[in-house]
């Protein structure tokens, strides 16, 4: 997918070239003025009338005509070097992969050196490139007849630097590269239909996953489930015909297993909403409610690509809600694994119950830290929109690392209140030890709330991703449709991950 060679590449032979442009104002100095020399200034003229831009995402083409041996230069435009970010230059990336790919170029030539600042170092800008590389070209096939014409893909970036070691350009290349390639593994499973993606077929997932990068793989039957006692996961199944799964993978890269880092991702395949059901409108789009299960999935094929040093177990409850003669009721109560009983107040508050069972679960396993991520609520949309990630703690320092590793990758998080009367509102029940929906009022923080009562005092963040697992438009770094939102978060939170002292 990717060469590296130290050296500039005007006199190279391939179908494009990739060159970044900043506004100082533009101009064809330093490194670039060899480039402007072969066209006897011509780029300066070009860029005076102003053929070739340098304003942020402004692509520009230019075919050399000869005068070079590469057939075609693409600028782009990088607007002022200071601002210019690691998030921003991904996505500018991004925008070039998308143009190169419809116009049906198979390989092209980046000059990384023309996109570095003092900000954005050589290697820096090699992992945005192959992260732009991998989320701007997928595409989800889906199930339409095949056109006669076969796509053509980008198989092929030479990447040209004087600026950084050959070794290291290239590991950061496909580090990058496999982030970008796990994202879309989790947004391919967001994007198949409920029919096509069952509890059953997120295990098989699981399982070849384990298989390829040699996980521990345990998959608890319905069986197992009764024996154990998670009667919260059992109870959302109750009126489904295919069988519950709970997912388990457990990656050791340390002798002892110690400081586990717990990941647990959400797996309901489709959500009617029980008998408290959605709306005709509403349960549309309900096949993207493991996106989760997804996220997590995606970190643990980075962590097995990349085999950081820590300690994973990753816990996965996966069901649909459906609604039969054996269904869950509004006023059932429920015990779950913990011993904590349940009273059911919303059959569509059933993400909260499943995942109550796996954060136990994931405790039995050893987990001395949590974070859950699920497609939770309806209210983190209304509170923070469709581009934030809404997210609840019980450790501050926790947190602090959950928070970096978001940021660092792009995928922004805020931080709601959960105080005790939020907690205070899950334990109310005349007839049990928690209910599972208080009320609309503060609707995300109180599925984080009931959340938490099962993390106890293990630390942990919950993640609602209901609003950012799916994009209703196509961005730079990839199409409408699921997003495989938190992959690289918790991949980046596993890799930089320190203990307490």
């Amino acid at each position: 997918m990717f060469s590296v060679q130290i050296e500039k590449p005007f006199s190279a032979e391939h179908e494009s070239l990739i060159i970044g442009l900043f506004e100082k104002p533009a101009k064809f100095e330093g490194q670039l003025l060899e480039l402007d020399q072969a066209f006897a200034g011509g780029l300066t003229e070009l860029v005076k009338d102003g053929d070739i831009s340098a304003r942020k995402k402004k692509l520009s083409k230019i075919h050399t005509m000869g005068k070079m041996a590469v057939k075609r230069l693409y600028f782009v435009g990088l607007g002022k070097e200071a601002a210019l970010s690691f998030e921003a230059l991904r996505g500018i990336f991004g925008a070039v992969v998308k143009k190169i790919k419809e116009e049906k170029h198979e390989e092209a030539a980046v000059y990384l050196d023309s996109f570095i600042t003092e900000k954005v170092g050589a290697l820096d800008a090699a992992h945005a490139l192959g992260e732009a590389l991998a989320l701007a070209a997928y595409r989800f096939e889906g199930y339409k007849q095949k056109s006669n014409e076969p796509e053509k893909n980008i198989n092929h970036i030479t990447v040209y630097t004087e600026a950084a070691d050959e070794e290291e350009a290239m590991a950061a290349l496909t580090v990058g590269y496999v982030y970008g390639n796990a994202t879309n593994s989790a947004r391919t499973l967001v994007n198949l239909p409920g029919n096509l993606l069952t509890a059953a077929d997120l295990a098989e997932y699981a399982k070849e996953l384990g298989a390829k990068y040699d996980f521990e793989v345990e998959i608890l039957e319905k069986e197992d489930m009764l024996k154990l006692g998670m009667g919260a996961l059992l109870a959302v199944n109750q009126g489904s015909s295919e069988p519950p799964k709970m997912i388990v993978l457990k990656y050791q890269a340390k002798e002892e297993w110690k400081d586990v880092i717990g990941l647990v991702g959400k797996g309901i395949t489709f959500d009617t909403g029980g008998y408290s059901l959605k709306t005709k409108t509403g349960i549309v789009g309900m096949k993207t409610d493991m996106g989760g299960a997804a996220a997590v999935l995606g970190a643990m094929e980075i962590i097995g690509e990349l085999k950081p040093e820590q300690n994973v177990v990753a816990v996965i409850p996966a069901t649909d809600n459906m609604i039969g003669g054996h269904a869950l009721k509004p006023d059932d109560v429920i015990t779950s694994l913990s011993g904590k009983t349940i009273e059911v107040l919303n059959t569509d508050a059933e993400g909260r119950l499943v995942l109550a069972d796996a954060m136990t679960y994931a405790k039995h396993h050893g987990a001395n830290y949590l974070v859950d991520a699920a497609t939770l609520t309806g209210g983190v949309i209304t509170a923070l929109g469709t581009e934030t990630t809404g997210a609840l703690t019980n450790n501050e320092a926790w947190f602090e690392q959950v928070l970096e590793a978001s940021f660092e990758a792009g995928e922004p998080i805020w931080r709601l209140p959960l105080f005790e009367r939020d907690k205070e509102r899950v334990r109310n029940s005349k007839i049990a030890d928690l209910n599972n929906s208080p009320g609309s009022e503060g609707h995300a923080i109180m599925g984080g709330a009931f959340i938490g009562e099962f993390a106890e005092d293990t630390p942990w963040v919950h993640l609602d991703i209901a609003g950012t697992a799916v994009r209703k438009n196509a961005n730079d770094l990839g199409p409408a449709g699921a997003t495989g939102v938190m992959v690289r978060t918790l991949a980046l939170l596993v890799e930089r991950f320190e203990t307490e002292e």
